[in-house]
Parts: C-alpha cells; sequence; structure tokens
C-alpha cells in the first residue's frame, strides 16, 4: 500500500501534472462523449453521404417514371401496351395466351418418379 502512495506521490510530484490529466480527460470527453462528440459527428458525416447517394438513385427514378407518365399521358398507344403487357387485357374477339413454364407439373413429376422408384 505504501508502495502505491509513492507512485501516486512521485507522480503528482512532475510539474504540469494536473493540466495533462485534464486536458487529456477533456480531449477524451470531447472525442468520444456524449452526442455532440467528434465520433459521432464523423459517423453523421458518413450517414449523410450514404442519404445523399440514395436521394440521388431515387430521383433518377423520379425523372424515370415522370417520363412514363408523360409517355402514357401523351400517347395512347403506351397505354394499350402496358394493359396488353402487365394486365393480360384484349380486345373484343381476341385470345390471350400466356406462355411460361409450369414450377408446379415439373415438381409432381419429380415426386412420381422418386415414388416409382422405390
Amino acid at each position: 500500500m505504501k508502495k502505491i502512495k509513492e507512485t501516486v506521490k512521485a507522480f503528482l510530484a512532475i510539474p504540469y501534472i494536473k493540466y495533462i490529466v485534464v486536458l487529456v480527460a477533456g480531449i477524451v470527453l470531447i472525442g468520444f462523449g456524449g452526442s455532440n462528440s467528434v465520433w459521432s459527428h464523423f459517423k453523421h458525416k458518413i450517414l449523410i453521404s450514404e442519404l445523399k447517394e440514395e436521394i440521388e438513385i431515387y430521383e433518377g427514378e423520379y425523372q424515370r417514371d415522370q417520363a412514363q407518365i408523360h409517355q402514357l399521358q401523351s400517347n395512347p398507344k403506351a397505354m394499350e401496351r402496358i394493359a396488353r403487357e402487365r394486365y393480360f387485357m384484349k380486345n373484343d374477339g381476341e385470345d390471350i395466351f400466356v406462355l411460361s413454364e409450369d414450377e408446379q407439373s415439373l415438381n409432381t413429376n419429380d415426386d412420381n418418379e422418386a415414388t416409382e422408384q422405390d
């Protein structure tokens, strides 16, 4: 215990040590403590740059959507094309054939083959 006291007294005997300790403690508090610290400032700066990139992406999508809306409002053929492609709408007297692979029938065939091999 005496050794610790002697070490502390020797440490405090160094001139200007109090100022150095306060300075280091202040730098630590300002740099890493609280909501206005330098650390949180850098984190917020990174977040802002990510959000700006996201804004640019959404602005591009917005411009593309605005162009498509303008095209749909000014060109009735474009609206008909969208209605036929996306919503499978048709004129009177037309038939629509949707060509796609039926995954369900492929799975059923695989199941039947597995049971036949057993």
